[in-house]
């Protein structure tokens, strides 16, 4: 007997997790139609920005911002790795070629898309402006799958209340004044602004009293790059993704030119200043920025193979019914196939590198890394580091943990000095990015990538015990990995170095310290590792974005949900075995309902994305191409996990209880 009643879906942000929702939804609803069990869906998408694209990825942003991955990795689309298969849609890539050929025709490009098209490839870093054009491309294809009895309406406002209703389903206000009715809620609601640190807060405190300039964590499309001024110092914090994105707006985005110099990589680039630059005086706690890219033909090096902190290895622990900590039982795997992928490359690039020959000192690596280890017996890492002492010159040992910080615990006589030495670690870092597959450095690096993807399945959902979660996979390991895989195309690198030898960008060293010194009245940083005395300014910018923890953010919608008790972040046990707050939502096993302040289940109400910090890691990055649905392509298989369970409920609701205007004029009454 067919349903009556239609059950309404509100997805609260339309960026790719919400986008991928609606996908999904689609997908499983047209599956149930086609087989003959009819089900009336309405899906209400909520987001003030462009749906598909929603705010990080939006089309009219600045071409200088480039994304971190190539054109190979990501996707909106599940392709062939989910059932029922989407209604719609390709992956970036697909779609980039099916642009070039001709073969897409119904795609809204504006000239600087189709020029930026002409010369990427498979390879390339699309902008951020051009894949926010194929997310939007994608949701367009999505609105056209709507029927009599699956229908989708886009609302242009935030969501800022949130609701229960007494008579079933929940209510949500927006801030243009509309009242939604929903049976069910997916919050998918990506980069939310946050509260200030406390010394960030004491920053603009001090600002606002003394004139000067602050600008605070910010989604870089958001920043008013115009109001930096022109030759004049700015103190710049981070030395991230952000970063390059505040580079390239001040020198490219105010005229300057990068040119070729005719040497090679390293010193590829000169810049051509056009004098409104302001110069740049950048520290981060490492001192250096995020390194580059290998340029490769894929997205993990053909040559590396993990044999070590392999998914099935690393599951032993699980299926012997073993939370793991990260230290003692996922780190010494991957640290084994870092190892082994960096002196595999140096012997076959390098031979001269060993003085007992490469083939010999791999065997006997090997035998190490591959040993059991007896209870009582000199660490493996102890007899690695002995082995490579005695028979690796010094300039090739590989000390993995120092590739993140390489200058730490050195002192330096000036700024200077300093400059020099990380003009010198730039310009080595883009040598090793154009050598790709031959550079021992990268290799390592696309090992812990490559491991990367394991460990984010093997710790997922309670994977690893929350101690180890707080203070080894998020204490260091996070900042450790992301600093060396997650950075930017080699070219970014590149044109840094340039900035760096035309005096526009400096570097002010580790472990900086920010405050506004109160007889100058002016901003004052340094670096306890730098001598040569502090830098002052009248600007500051936080390179970075804002805290992605739910008890900072200042979204309207969460801080009232958690303040009513209708959501609560996550608690867990610290090493000190104190209960700590964690950065993300309290939910269910997926799909991921939320747990209200009195512990019960928010049944009908689902989280997605960055919000699932607590617990699943790497939740920032896009979906992969062909990933694992349970480590590179698990944000679609989370948004299917909803979809499915959306749809269950639809099924099992009983279509007696009182339609969507009974239950706005009660959601009225309470207000």
């Amino acid at each position: 007997m067919a349903k009556e009643r239609v059950h309404t879906v509100a997805v609260v942000g339309a960026g790719p997790r919400g986008t991928s929702v609606l996908e999904r939804l689609l997908a499983h609803a047209g599956h149930l139609r086609n087989a003959g069990t009819p089900l009336r869906l309405h899906i209400d998408l909520l987001d003030p920005y462009p749906p598909g694209a929603g705010h990080v990825w939006r089309p009219d942003q600045s071409r200088l911002f480039l994304m971190n991955t190539p054109a190979l990795f990501p996707t909106l689309s599940p392709g062939d790795l989910l059932e029922p298969a989407p209604v719609a849609g390709l992956t970036f890539d697909q779609w980039r070629e099916r642009l070039k050929s001709g073969s897409l025709t119904d795609v809204e490009l504006s000239e600087q898309d189709r020029d930026e098209l002409a010369g990427l490839e498979s390879t390339g870093f699309p902008s951020r402006a051009l894949y926010g054009r194929y997310l939007r491309w994608m949701f367009a294809q999505l609105t056209a799958y709507q029927t009599d009895d699956i229908t989708l309406s886009v609302h242009e406002g935030e969501a800022v209340r949130f609701v229960p209703d007494v008579l079933g389903g929940f209510g949500i206000e927006l801030n243009d004044g509309q009242d939604l009715v929903a049976d069910s809620v997916v919050l998918a609601m990506g980069h939310l602004p946050a509260e200030l640190r406390p010394d960030q807060q004491a920053l603009l405190t001090a600002a606002v009293k003394h004139g000067l300039r602050y600008w605070p964590p910010a989604v870089p499309a958001d920043v008013d790059w115009s109001r930096l001024p022109v030759d004049e110092p700015v103190l710049v914090r981070g030395l991230g993704l952000n970063f390059f994105d505040v580079m390239m707006q001040v020198t490219v985005g105010r005229g300057g030119q990068f040119v070729s110099s005719g040497d090679g990589p390293g010193r590829a680039l000169e810049y051509k200043p056009s004098g409104s630059e302001p110069i740049l005086y950048a520290a981060s706690r490492r001192g250096t920025p995020y390194r580059a890219k290998a340029e490769l033909q894929t997205y993990i090096p053909a040559s590396v193979k993990l044999r070590f902190c392999t998914a099935e290895r690393a599951g032993r622990f699980a299926a012997a019914g073993v939370q793991p900590a990260f230290d003692h039982d996922l780190w010494p795997l991957l640290h084994r196939d870092a190892l082994w992928a960096y002196y595999k490359t140096l012997a076959r690039v390098t031979p001269s590198a060993f003085l007992l020959g490469g083939d010999e000192f791999l065997s006997r690596l090997n035998a190490i890394l591959t040993e059991h280890i007896l209870h009582g017996a000199e660490p493996w890492d102890h007899r690695v580091d002995r082995l490579t002492a005695e028979h690796v010159s010094p300039e090739h040992q590989l000390q993995i943990r120092k590739l993140a910080h390489p200058f730490a615990r050195r002192t330096f006589a000036s700024h200077c000095d300093y400059d020099d030495v990380v003009l010198d670690y730039l310009e080595a870092d883009a040598r090793g990015s154009a050598a790709g597959e031959d550079d021992p450095v990268k290799m390592a690096i696309g090992a812990l990538n490559a491991g990367r993807s394991v460990i984010k399945k093997v710790v997922a959902d309670g994977g690893l015990t929350d101690a180890s979660w707080l203070s080894e996979l998020r204490g260091w390991f996070e900042s450790f990995v992301e600093g060396l895989a997650s950075g930017p195309p080699a070219v970014r690198i590149e044109q840094l170095a340039a900035l760096a030898r035309a005096g526009v960008v400096h570097f002010l060293g580790p472990d900086p310290k920010f405050h506004v010194d109160e007889k100058t009245g002016l901003f004052s940083a340094g670096s306890p590792w730098v001598k040569g005395g502090r830098v002052t300014a009248a600007h500051m910018l936080e390179a970075m974005m804002p805290a992605n923890h739910v008890e900072r953010n200042v979204s309207p919608l969460l801080s009232q949900m958690l303040e009513d008790g209708f959501a609560r972040p996550k608690m867990m046990v610290s090493i000190e075995d104190a209960p700590v707050p964690g950065s993300g939502l309290d939910v269910t096993a997926p799909p991921y309902r939320l747990r209200m302040k009195n512990g019960h289940i928010n049944e009908g109400v689902y989280a997605l994305g960055l919000q699932l910090s607590s617990v699943q890691w790497g939740t920032a990055i896009a979906a992969q191409a062909g990933g694992d649905l349970e480590a590179g392509a698990r944000t679609l298989k989370d948004a299917d996990d909803i979809a499915s369970d959306i749809v269950q409920r639809a099924l099992d609701v009983d279509y007696r209880s009182p339609d969507a205007g009974a239950r706005r004029r009660v959601l009225a009454d309470r207000r």
